[in-house]
């Protein structure tokens, strides 16, 4: 079939398996042109399909000759129909993988669920014994609690009043003002439950009592801080309340961890156009700003640049891990750079419609979100008859 990008709003419906696996191929590359890191051997990615968990995984594989096992829920193909973005890429790793004589297996299910985590805890024992390194990088909007069996829902708004800015339809170009109403409190404890560090704590505790975590184990949450401009709908919204639980479970895990030197660890990370930023207003406004910023001053990265330089420079530099106050890695330092922030807040002031082509980067914006998908890379031949029906080696 010819496959072309089908947008609803924030979402793609449609996604290119040979796209994906180009976007898979230039992360490698990326990795291996940095030079080796002397990082974990045996690594367990949950939400390894997309985004900061995919971007850990290739940077694991190619920088460290890691085996990897990756977790993520995601919809294969069907005739006539593409599965999501994040089979194709994981189809894409397992084969550049297996190229390179790397191990990678993968499961596909609901990673907050007992059934998962059995089955990763099994395909660990059987195949690897124990693991050094837990990545979580889930995000999901909903989640089905594995004791109570309540479906929970994530929100993203504002906490204590109407919150009210800019934003920008980055499909159109088009800035306007956006109003959200603020959180109850079920939205604020429902978006805690889904994001919040509850489930990380769960796979610790589950993997360490199956014996399947080695000493010495690391193990690390990603999150966001951002500038003064998100924070009413992001750090100081619904979902920084969960990235506040978060991190707070980061020293809870730390604790358990202790019998077996273990440590948790939340790294903050950059801003990137993922699909989960698309969706909050005022990020893609933001973000546009910033990459238009950053990549004059020669600063801007994207997930695999973000990931290949924490495990070089933080996780596995041979020096104590960095941490700030609050105990976190902050791997979004160039982000918060007072010369880049203070650019940004003025390029704020007077962005509109008009002028955000010319102040702002949108195109890099929209060629990101379109490389998610698989599209819009240069060397992809998308009027060629495309075959979506791609399997994953290690679920057949």
């Amino acid at each position: 079939m010819i496959i072309e990008p089908r947008m609803r709003g924030f979402i793609c419906l449609t996604a290119h398996p040979d796209g994906c696996a180009q976007n898979v191929k230039n992360q490698i590359e990326y990795v291996k042109s940095k030079g080796k890191i002397n990082g974990a051997k045996k690594v367990l990615v949950i939400g390894a399909s997309t985004g900061f968990g995919l971007a850990s995984r290739i940077t694991s594989a190619f920088g460290s000759d890691a085996a990897t096992i990756g977790v993520f829920f995601e919809k294969e193909p069907a005739p006539g129909k593409t599965a999501t973005p994040g089979w194709y890429n994981t189809a894409a790793f397992e084969d550049e993988a297996s190229k390179a004589g790397l191990y990678a297996k993968s499961i596909n299910g609901d990673a907050f669920s007992n059934e998962i985590k059995e089955k990763t805890i099994n395909l660990i024992k059987e195949d690897l014994g124990q693991i050094d390194l837990v990545i979580y990088s889930l995000a999901s909007p909903v989640r089905t609690h594995p004791v109570t069996g309540v479906t929970h829902r994530s929100v993203l708004k504002p906490i204590g009043q109407t919150f009210s800015n800019k934003t920008v339809d980055f499909h159109t170009g088009i800035v306007s003002q956006v109003s959200i109403e603020p959180a109850n409190q079920e939205d604020i404890d429902n978006t805690v439950v889904v994001m919040g560090g509850e489930d990380w704590k769960m796979w610790m505790e589950a993997l360490k009592n199956a014996g399947v975590l080695a000493e010495g184990i690391m193990t690390l949450a990603y999150s966001y801080i951002g500038p003064e401009v998100t924070e009413a709908v992001y750090r100081k919204g619904t979902i920084g309340r969960a990235k506040d639980h978060l991190e707070a479970t980061a020293f809870q895990i730390t604790d358990e961890l202790k019998s077996i030197g273990g440590k948790a660890y939340v790294s903050v990370n950059k801003a990137l156009v993922t699909q989960a930023s698309s969706a909050i207003p005022v990020i893609p406004l933001y973000i546009s700003l910033l990459y238009k910023t950053m990549k004059e001053k020669g600063l801007h990265e994207g997930c695999i640049e973000q990931m290949q330089r924490l495990f070089a420079e933080r996780l596995y530099s041979n020096n104590e891990i960095p941490v700030d106050e609050k105990g976190r890695i902050r791997i979004d330092d160039w982000e918060m750079r007072d010369d880049v922030q203070n650019v940004v807040k003025e390029l704020w002031k007077i962005a509109e419609t008009d002028n955000l082509p010319t102040i702002g980067d949108l195109a890099g914006y929209k060629n990101d979100f379109l490389n998610l998908f698989g599209f819009g890379f240069e060397n992809v031949d998308y009027q060629k008859d495309t075959n979506e029906m791609v399997n994953i080696e290690s679920i057949k």
